[in-house]
């Protein structure tokens, strides 16, 4: 039960994350999502074969499934050259998927405090607050594809651009590495940040 419950967290957490991005997107005048039918609440329309159901289950399996878990749905189309906010309208874009799954999460924690909860309800709770806060902090890591090589890439000036070129081109390596020895730290702070709101 436990194990149906985390893969569904992780898949509706990718899901909600990616919405938020192409809602973000169409606010800004890019209707490229919404042409592309990925304004849905349908997971059809967002699951990747590999990060949406194998990814997720070959961890499960590797861990025991004590986790840490995670996976991701298939990016949404976005058309920056459509964007009212040409300035700072990708790093909107960008920031809008993990502050999605930061709300949700500061959501659920927020009731775990607030509400005295029967123990299941409270463990369900905990497990969708803390996955939204590892997706929200995963997604910020600035590593190419993730969002936050967006968001550092909206700061950093010209002459940087050397950096980027090479985030670019070795980022997939980068991220494969960072997954092996990095996971551990960002399940670590995404349960701090539980504890923290939920006091």
């Amino acid at each position: 039960m436990t194990t149906v419950f985390t893969l569904l967290v992780i898949l509706l957490s990718t899901i909600i994350h990616e919405i938020a991005h192409g809602a973000m997107a169409y606010r800004l005048g890019d209707p490229t999502a919404k042409y592309a039918g990925r304004l849905t609440w349908n997971p059809l329309k967002h699951l990747d074969p590999f990060g949406s159901v194998i990814l997720p289950l070959m961890l499960l399996v590797l861990t025991n499934g004590r986790g840490p878990v995670f996976g991701w749905a298939k990016p949404v189309p976005i058309n920056p050259y459509n964007f009212r906010d040409r300035k700072w309208g990708t790093l909107k874009v960008s920031l809008a998927g993990p502050a999605t799954n930061f709300l949700i999460g500061v959501f659920f924690a927020l009731l775990d405090r607030i509400f005295l909860l029967p123990a299941n309800l409270e463990f369900f709770f905990s497990l969708i607050a803390i996955y939204n806060f590892i997706w929200a902090i995963f997604n910020l890591v600035p590593i190419p594809p993730l969002d936050g090589h967006w968001i550092l890439f909206s700061f950093l000036p010209p002459r940087f651009d050397s950096l980027k070129t090479s985030l670019l081109r070795y980022g997939n390596f980068i991220l494969i590495f960072f997954i092996f020895f990095g996971l551990n730290w960002v399940y670590t702070l995404a349960e701090f940040l539980y504890f923290l709101v939920r006091g």
